[in-house]
């Protein structure tokens, strides 16, 4: 009876580890891999144990009980294989030969549940029943079913080798280790006695909760970083290629929008501090809500400046275009906030510009992580903010080229600070 009371301890471990993982981060695909991984393996311990290695006689339908040991290895070797996609590979390095590995091994570990259910006494009696029998690992029957299994764990070292070998964060390296310390931990289970394996189990899940927790630790710190800044879709592009690969340094032609308000200097110096921040919380949601819509990252917040980066982190084709309409988004809903900011006969206005260039975008600081851009545009994009009237939306030339050509109103080119010739100017109308 205490057997199977550990056992099931074993298991529903297992299964929790396995739910945590999957409510932590229900959209990562890698955590989805690994909350299967676990699960399966809880109940492939408590069904071997309690129906199988428990059970004076065999049933027939045992062999169709390895199904859960094999899904265990096979999404194992998913979450591998998922987490080699969130890390980029050096240039030129050859990165099939791992994924090939991982994919060999998950076939391995399908082919145990074929010969357990087309043997399923071999496999009780041999394999199963093993650790009653010190000889048993001479029998050719054993290694039917052990060579599988080891070779699929073989392959699952060999994917966190290459793995490390790409250089991954130190969380995402932490966690690797963890898993390959608690695999060994998994796989004696199978030939130990029930009580020694149980414990075995239970040690290597210490090992991968322990460098799992510091891992989502380490993870949700860095979602609150990136909700500062980030939309929705680069959340979930971290969710699903790690953040890494998210924020790793970039050059790309991105359009970039500046806005600022109109008499807000002499409006905060005339006005209490508390009024100043109800309008500016007011003025920042307005913003916001409109550059989560289109998918855009805001850059900064200086007083009543934002900067706004349409096709950054992700890159987007139609960035100009998005820019455009985001930033008539921007002005009309700027204009009917601020019939409640200021008072009667001086409201504060809006004034926007819009520049597209090839920029360079990542992310600098050690203690204190910033997104950043560094190119003309952005200083382009700053200055024709600048030179905006108050429900005016500028724009430069080529941010005209990417979009038709009805869209904007050719305007005088203009000569603005930090740039030698004068620009070509249009704007965007109501």
């Amino acid at each position: 009876m205490f057997a199977i009371s550990l056992h099931t301890l074993v298991s529903l471990i297992a299964l929790g580890m396995a739910f945590a993982f999957i409510t932590a981060d229900a959209h990562s695909r890698t955590s989805q891999a690994l909350a299967v991984s676990l699960g399966a393996t809880g109940v492939a311990i408590f069904l071997n144990v309690s129906l199988i290695d428990m059970a004076e006689q065999v049933p027939s339908w045992s062999g169709w009980l390895a199904i859960p040991e094999s899904i265990g290895l096979i999404a194992m070797l998913e979450w591998l294989l998922r987490v080699r996609r969130t890390l980029p590979a050096a240039p030129g390095m050859n990165t099939s030969t791992g994924d090939r590995i991982l994919r060999v091994g998950q076939v391995s570990a399908a082919l145990y549940s074929v010969m357990s259910i087309a043997a399923p006494d071999l496999r009780v009696e041999h394999f199963i029943r093993a650790a009653a029998r010190p000889d048993s690992m001479q029998d050719w029957q054993f290694w039917m079913f052990a060579a599988p299994i080891e070779f699929a764990a073989l392959c699952g070292f060999a994917g966190i080798f290459l793995l490390l070998n790409r250089r991954p964060d130190r969380n995402e390296r932490i966690r690797l280790i963890a898993m390959a310390l608690a695999v060994p931990f998994f796989l004696a289970g199978f030939i130990l006695p029930r009580d020694l394996a149980a414990v075995s189990c239970v040690i290597g899940e210490i090992f991968l909760l322990v460098g799992s927790v510091r891992y989502y630790v380490e993870q949700g710190q860095r979602g609150q970083f990136m909700a500062r800044f980030l939309s929705p879709d680069v959340a979930k592009l971290v969710g699903e290629r790690g953040l890494k690969t998210a924020m790793q340094e970039n050059q790309l032609e991105i359009t970039v929008v500046s806005c600022d308000l109109r008499g807000f200097t002499p409006y905060a110096a005339a006005a209490p501090s508390g009024e100043v921040l109800r309008v500016l919380r007011d003025y920042y949601d307005a913003v916001g809500e409109v550059v989560g819509a289109y998918g855009a990252t805001i850059k900064d917040y200086a007083g009543d400046g934002i900067l706004i980066l349409v096709g950054a982190p992700i890159a987007m084709t139609d960035h100009a275009m998005r820019g455009i309409e985001m930033a008539r988004r921007i002005r009309a809903a700027c204009i009917e906030r601020s019939r409640g900011w200021g008072p009667e006969g001086s409201r504060l206005g809006i004034g926007i510009g819009v520049a597209s260039g090839t920029v360079t975008v990542g992310v600098i600081g050690t203690a204190a992580l910033e997104y950043t851009a560094v190119g003309s545009a952005v200083n382009l994009a700053s200055r024709l903010c600048e030179q905006a009237a108050h429900a005016e939306i500028l724009v430069d030339g080529r941010t005209c080229e990417l979009v038709p050509s009805h869209v904007l109103e050719c305007r005088e080119p203009l000569r603005v600070k930090g740039f030698p010739e004068p620009i070509a100017l249009f704007a965007a109308p109501a």
